[in-house]
């Protein structure tokens, strides 16, 4: 990546700063919705519980199969999609090798399968999918942004031709 041309860098480079964009504003979203918390979690999928008055109007109500439907596959596909771009040219990347490259490539499909996964598991099975929901998610998240770092930094370098260094940041 540090020999590819200035425009390509500049391409992909837009391209990540939109994607981080687009998917950190989806964990704001989470936040306004779920407080990040495993009850907050539980209550956006499975609804408010009723007070002691049943006439008491619920925050939230269970999501019906349709919504879950939606989100599901919005997510599958959208993420496979970002996920495979950013894999695809993580693959190019000069700064990780070996097993943990193609741990890096694999990991967040396998942990994105098991977010909305487990979504499903919150709503018809029991809370205790909850647990599986915040790992996997962490994972999806984590393994998200460290491989946008790690292209951002390697298509930032600048290879030098005499091999003493492993590059300048420069574009």
């Amino acid at each position: 990546m540090p020999t590819w041309p200035k425009p390509i860098k500049l391409l992909i480079l837009g391209f990540l700063f939109l994607v981080i964009s687009g998917v950190s504003t989806g964990l704001v979203y989470l936040f306004t919705t779920t407080s990040w918390s495993l009850s907050g979690t539980v209550e956006h999928y499975k609804g408010s519980k009723n007070g002691a008055d049943e006439l008491e109007i619920k925050e939230k109500y269970a999501k019906p199969v349709s919504e879950m439907l939606l989100t599901t596959h919005n997510h599958l596909i959208g993420l496979s999609f970002i996920f495979i771009f950013i894999c695809t040219l993580f693959y190019f990347n000069t700064v990780i090798k070996g097993p943990l490259k193609n741990i890096l490539m694999v990991e967040p499909f396998i942990s994105t399968w098991f977010t909305f996964s487990s979504l499903w598991g919150i709503r018809y099975i029991g809370n205790v999918f909850v647990y599986l929901t915040f790992i996997s998610a962490l994972l999806t998240y984590l393994s998200f942004y460290l491989i946008t770092a790690i292209l951002m930094y390697d298509l930032s370098r600048r290879k030098n031709i005499t091999g003493n260094n492993p590059g300048r940041i420069v574009l």
